[in-house]
């Protein structure tokens, strides 16, 4: 599995993202880190800016909600197979690792990575820091009192795909920019693994 991971939106490196984008141009639109703002018109054009910058590099998109597969993992798992992309947007990373959880989509992207296929993870925000083993340190920055799904127990730990923690937005113009900089401060006095990056910064991995 291939990975394209912005610290916000798409980043600075649209011309890497086209280059690794697969020949199944299907792409799993996943925004459940924004349903703590259900029904919110910011909710909808940050979404639909979203899947136009997708569009705009010749990603085929579908919107793709969690929410329909809570307690049906096998069937998010055979829908899933049908997009060579999943990208998941930034948001609350507590509320999109719930999500991740009560769906199964946690242990669904770990069998999808353990094959051969020609898939790309993508995304930004809440959608990458929610690779890392961890997500003790981002209550500094996310509520973990959003709780949409009816749940009452947060969600510490991370996908563990990575083996390091990453913190986006740092040294940026991003209103969570001085947030974030206290989660780096946290990491770097607990000896948490990490990487920093900027809104326009990407790591890529393959």
């Amino acid at each position: 599995m291939k990975e394209y991971l912005s610290s916000f939106k798409l980043g600075n490196e649209v011309e890497r993202l086209k280059e690794l984008i697969p020949p199944n141009k299907k792409t799993a639109y996943i925004s459940n880190a924004l349903d703590f703002a259900d029904g919110q018109k910011w909710q909808a054009d940050f979404t639909e800016d979203d899947v136009n910058q997708l569009t705009a590099v010749g990603l085929d998109v579908d919107r793709f909600d969690l929410r329909k597969y809570f307690g049906k993992p096998e069937k998010l798992e055979e829908d899933l197979r049908h997009y060579g992309v999943l990208w998941v947007c930034g948001g609350n990373v507590f509320v999109l690792r719930q999500a991740m959880r009560l769906s199964g989509f946690d242990i669904v992207l770990k069998n999808l990575m353990q094959e051969d296929r020609n898939l790309l993870y993508g995304g930004y925000s809440a959608g990458i820091c929610v690779l890392g083993p961890s997500l003790i340190g981002l209550e500094l920055v996310d509520s973990t009192s959003h709780m949409p799904y009816g749940q009452n127990e947060v969600v510490w730990e991370g996908l563990g795909i990575l083996d390091y923690c990453i913190v986006p937005h740092c040294d940026s113009d991003h209103p969570e920019s001085e947030a974030v900089g206290k989660v780096v401060e946290f990491y770097e006095r607990t000896g948490v693994k990490h990487k920093k990056i900027k809104d326009g910064e990407v790591i890529i991995l393959e």
